[in-house]
């Protein structure tokens, strides 16, 4: 498939985009999205606190990447539908030289990213592509015009590997991005996890059947943290992201089912 020829935008199927987009409180979603969304928040009540926790988290790494680590490329994989404080926006309120590449399949995110500021800002650049796709995304003319490889980079993946399933190998897709990247990158990730093997079957199976097989499955902690594995964790650690670097902003959540992530660099 070319990377100009995905399938128009089906409303008849939940995407994980607008999901994230309805739980945010956006208006860049459809009547699925809203259901799906709506049958898990009564599942596990918190699930709308968990996106909006998961939306503080990214803006406190993003800050954080760019003001005390002198950050200045990133690389957002599954980077959703537009909302206020995009990653490009956080960082370069700090340091107007970042530079942001953005990465998602969805048909609804192309067609909003085409009339996003994205196309206003030369220092921002979006692919269609699969995430998957190591080799197209970092071999891209607009990768290569905006990553210098030869300096630190941070990649983002931001409530996404969990809509990998383990056929496509997330683990070792991200060992391959590292393996690219200069030494001082960092790999940042946030993930739905449940330690109760109950709860992850159950809401893999909801998240399958609303998203026709479009998703992987949720994960334990111990399974988040092999991603990890070679890397420097950031202080605090992986933790609940409620748990890292707080500002005391997060919402109360259902703890049966949560995000866990954190930030790590690559050694030298």
């Amino acid at each position: 498939m070319k990377r100009d020829d995905f399938a128009d935008i089906d409303t008849k199927t939940a995407s994980g985009a607008r999901v994230y987009d309805y739980l945010l409180g956006g208006t860049d979603n459809y009547a699925i999205d809203r259901a799906a969304a709506d049958q898990v928040e009564n599942i596990l009540p918190g699930t709308k606190a968990m996106a909006r926790n998961s939306r503080r988290f990214l803006e406190r790494v993003v800050r954080y990447l760019a003001d005390d680590c002198g950050i200045r490329q990133f690389i957002d994989n599954g980077s959703g539908l537009p909302t206020q404080d995009n990653v490009h926006q956080i960082a370069q309120r700090l340091a107007p030289d970042s530079r942001v590449v953005y990465i998602d399949s969805d048909p609804i995110v192309v067609r909003h990213q085409k009339v996003n500021a994205l196309a206003e800002n030369q220092n921002t650049a979006f692919i269609l592509s699969d995430i998957c796709d190591i080799e197209y995304i970092l071999d891209h003319p607009d990768t290569r015009r905006l990553i210098d490889f030869g300096k630190p980079t941070a990649v983002l993946y931001f409530m996404l590997l969990h809509f990998i399933p383990d056929k496509r190998d997330p683990m070792g897709m991200i060992r391959r991005v590292m393996d690219r990247l200069a030494p001082g990158s960092y790999l940042v990730v946030s993930h739905v996890v449940s330690d109760e093997a109950k709860v992850r079957q159950q809401m893999t199976e909801v998240s399958l059947a609303n998203t026709r097989g479009n998703f992987g499955r949720i994960r334990s902690r111990e399974e988040v943290r092999a991603f990890f594995d070679g890397l420097e964790p950031v202080e605090p650690g992986l933790v609940d992201i409620r748990g890292w670097r707080p500002d005391g902003q997060d919402e109360e959540q259902v703890d049966r089912w949560f995000v866990f992530g954190g930030v790590a660099r690559k050694p030298a």
